[in-house]
């Protein structure tokens, strides 16, 4: 099969999936075809591998390549030595559920219908709706072999579980986050237990959640190195419960609480991306796997992460604010070979980019339907290309009186803005901000009054952007 003819295949399986409203194409056979042969009768070099990671709760500066001198993640500092590291990357969303809907569906939140977080308790109802199409189907009916390791969030029933979104392996915990020895979610009574593996209930009580996690990422990666494969692996870190082993909380001793128990929590996350990464190393894979790794949102100023620990750095916010501290975000590509090293990138892009950013590098046919997304390959390489985005948009929480923040150029307008910088337990403010990031990056200074036009442009583009989303939904 020649490698025009494989493509071709891949394209028609696509096409069927996402040509199709409302993410039907659900039924489309799955590829079998995992390698193409030249006219030589020669194997052609197969697709690359995908491994998306998603941390949770990474505060915006809070890598040693992005500034911070009191934390260890070598592996991660190593991972943007040998790949692209961005400045001006946001999450689509300032919570867990909403900013992973966007990374898997190329597609911002409110579009989505999920604006804030799934339940963490089984079978009620929410998560991402049904109709949605994520990366794993896209993946899976090209030909890849997929696998969601570690936290899901994105549903806890039996339709909206992993194995029902495109995943052909799944383990890991349905809900905001686990113990991560007795693996049970702990809010409120009862307790519920919180392990699966391809949807059913597993117990392994007494191992840690983040080395079964890297043992089930390195089974699949071994059980998949002849033919291409998408693992999204999503730990439990840097989310509370902060649960370091006591050598990190003897090597940050002398950091204040709770920066002392974020900081080892941090580390051991580093240590089990690095062994992932080292795995794949071994099994030299290295230069055939495209490995991006992003923060859900920012750092945890919650009653459970002891008000902190976290550090957005120049940055105004934390988890849940639309300030750049609960948006901007960490955000690394590597694909050694491929993809330049050692580069900074300060175009502004966004989590939902990472689908048909993939896409297309992966030599695939762009989604069939609307994304909000745009691919960044371009400004991969080289460095002076200009970003896709003119002007990003989000909102998120309520459907009636949202939070949303409109972000155009050096101007960034909130709405209802949330100041969660050292404690979620504030409340919203009624009204917009206007404020000038190129002066003014801590978002300190509202500009409204003196410049009402630009303030009331903004508003304008934001108005336009929700009605159109709603337009699309009544459709």
């Amino acid at each position: 099969m020649t490698r025009r003819r494989a493509l071709q295949t891949m394209e028609a399986a696509i096409m069927g999936l996402t040509g199709v409203p409302d993410g039907a194409g659900a039924g489309v056979a799955h590829a079998e075809t995992r390698a193409s042969f030249g006219e030589d009768g020669r194997e052609e070099k197969r697709p690359p591998n995908v491994i998306v990671i998603v941390s949770d709760d990474n505060g915006s500066v809070d890598l040693g390549c992005y500034g911070a001198s009191d934390l260890h993640t070598p592996h991660l500092d190593g991972l943007a030595a040998r790949g692209v590291r961005f400045t001006q990357f946001y999450s689509a969303a300032p919570v867990c559920s909403a900013s992973r809907a966007g990374i898997l569906t190329g597609r911002a939140p409110m579009r989505t219908g999920l604006l804030g977080n799934s339940s963490s308790e089984r079978n009620l109802p929410g998560g991402l709706p049904a109709r949605e199409t994520t990366l794993a189907q896209l993946f899976k009916h090209a030909g890849y072999t997929t696998a969601c390791i570690g936290k899901w969030h994105l549903g806890y029933t039996p339709e909206t579980m992993p194995s029902a979104r495109g995943f052909d392996v799944q383990f890991g915990h349905m809900g905001g986050c686990i113990d991560s020895w007795s693996h049970f979610f702990y809010w409120s009574g009862p307790n519920v237990h919180d392990l699966y593996r391809d949807g059913k209930e597993i117990y392994a009580a007494g191992k840690l959640f983040a080395d079964l996690i890297v043992n089930e990422a390195e089974k699949f990666v071994s059980a998949n190195r002849d033919r291409p494969f998408f693992l999204y692996f999503a730990p439990n870190m840097p989310h509370y419960p902060l649960q370091p082993d006591p050598a990190w909380l003897r090597r940050f001793r002398d950091l204040p609480l709770p920066r002392r128990l974020y900081a080892g929590w941090m580390a051991m996350m580093d240590e089990r991306v690095g062994a992932l990464l080292a795995h794949l190393d071994r099994l030299g894979l290295r230069e055939d796997t495209i490995v991006i790794y992003q923060s859900d949102h920012g750092h945890s100023t919650e009653e459970r992460a002891f008000w902190g620990g976290g550090s957005a750095g120049p940055y105004r916010g934390a988890k849940f604010s639309l300030y750049e501290g609960g948006i901007r975000m960490p955000a690394i590509i590597s694909w050694p070979s491929h993809l330049p090293e050692g580069a900074v990138r300060a175009q502004m892009a966004w989590g939902c980019d990472w689908l048909p950013t993939l896409l297309e590098l992966c030599g695939l046919p762009p989604a069939g339907h609307t994304i909000d997304g745009k691919s960044i390959a371009a400004i991969l390489h080289p460095a002076e290309s200009p970003g896709p985005h003119e002007t990003l948009i989000w909102a998120w929480a309520d459907w009636n009186r949202p939070q949303w923040a409109v972000r155009h150029g050096e101007w960034k307008l909130l709405g209802r803005p949330w100041d969660t910088t050292k404690s979620n337990e504030t409340k919203p403010e009624e009204g917009t901000r206007l404020y000038n990031l190129a002066q003014d990056i801590g978002e300190q200074t509202d500009l409204s009054a003196q410049h009402p036009h630009i303030a009331s442009d903004l508003q304008a583009r934001y108005d336009a952007w929700i009605a159109a989303i709603m337009q699309s939904r009544q459709d």
